[in-house]
């Protein structure tokens, strides 16, 4: 009788990027610091507030990556509905509110046209919203089961784009021959039928992988920006599912880390290191992920400067 040789286990997608040179200290240093936020005193009680104005900051943030900036003050006051000139909104700051309630068309500077800076906003705060729903709580054994890749990407578009696209290509991909209106600074867009085997390829990645979740996040971001599988919105929406990816794999158990908020302050080098990774070159593709957890890195001093906001009952 033959002996039955087991079968080998795959190999992980993406232990050859976590392998690469100066991944795995950087992986280490987002770690230290994200593990040194959960001991704030603001997450013993407080942390859904946190994690809501952190949502606030993201959004702003990466609204102004896409060119349409607003002070935070503003951002906050359209997210409860209390900017002026704007209808009641539905409350999203204030733990327990839903954001999914702000309109595109909420905004205007005259009776007729929607702004377009209040529309890329608004989406932004309903694709932060999304993304912070399917977060897990911070206290408590709950498990947040996050749904399939494509299914995540097709309802944070829909959630960002509406008012943005034709209704018909809202949290749709893009069909074969139309070419995506935003990032064109990274240079010529896959075609859509590329773009169709490459989500399904990172969709099979993401489901398979256990490489740390800053890596599995990093790559998910990048791919993103160098498809830009949508019309518009594919900045806004790699950035929330990245940062939804950062709490869900417990990198972040917090949900409060702000990233985008470095990357805005730094447009050309966020730009630059997609390019790189874009390149497909492993020099590429480590320098954005070491890039990414730089920036999770200060972004969670944003998060401690949310939190002791928080506490003082001072949002600034």
């Amino acid at each position: 009788m033959n002996d039955v040789q087991p079968t080998p286990p795959a190999p992980d997608p993406l232990a050859a990027v976590a392998a690469l040179p100066g991944v795995a200290e950087a992986v280490g240093l987002a770690r230290q610091a994200c593990e040194e936020l959960r001991w704030h005193e603001a997450y013993r009680r407080r942390w859904r507030e946190v994690r809501a104005e952190a949502t606030v900051r993201s959004a702003q943030a990466s609204a102004a990556l896409d060119g349409a900036r607003l002070p935070v003050e503003a951002v906050r006051a359209l997210a409860v509905g209390t900017l002026p000139g704007l209808g009641a909104a539905g409350g999203f700051a204030r733990a327990g509110s839903r954001t999914d309630e702000v309109r595109p068309d909420a905004v205007r500077t005259d009776g007729a046209r929607t702004d377009a800076v209040g529309t890329v906003v608004l989406g932004a705060l309903r694709a932060g919203a999304g993304a912070e729903r399917l977060m897990p709580a911070l206290v408590g054994r709950d498990r947040t089961v996050l749904p399939p890749l494509a299914q995540m990407l097709s309802r944070l578009h829909a959630a960002a784009a509406g008012g943005r696209v034709e209704n018909d290509l809202v949290g749709r991909t893009r069909p074969a021959g139309v070419e995506p209106a935003d990032l064109r600074g990274l240079g010529p867009a896959p075609d859509g039928e590329q773009v169709a085997a490459r989500l399904d390829l990172l969709a099979r990645t993401v489901a398979a992988t256990s490489a740390p979740a800053l890596v599995v996040a990093a790559v998910v971001h990048g791919e993103l920006l160098a498809l830009r599988p949508f019309v518009a919105g594919n900045g806004v929406v790699a950035r929330a599912v990245a940062r939804l990816m950062v709490t869900a794999r417990g990198l972040d158990p917090t949900g409060s880390v702000v990233p985008e908020a470095v990357w805005a302050r730094q447009p050309n080098l966020y730009l630059g290191a997609a390019a790189q990774f874009g390149t497909g070159t492993p020099d590429g593709v480590a320098a954005w992920v070491v890039a990414c957890a730089r920036a999770v890195v200060q972004g969670a001093d944003e998060a401690r400067s949310v939190a002791d906001a928080v506490l003082a009952g001072r949002l600034v």
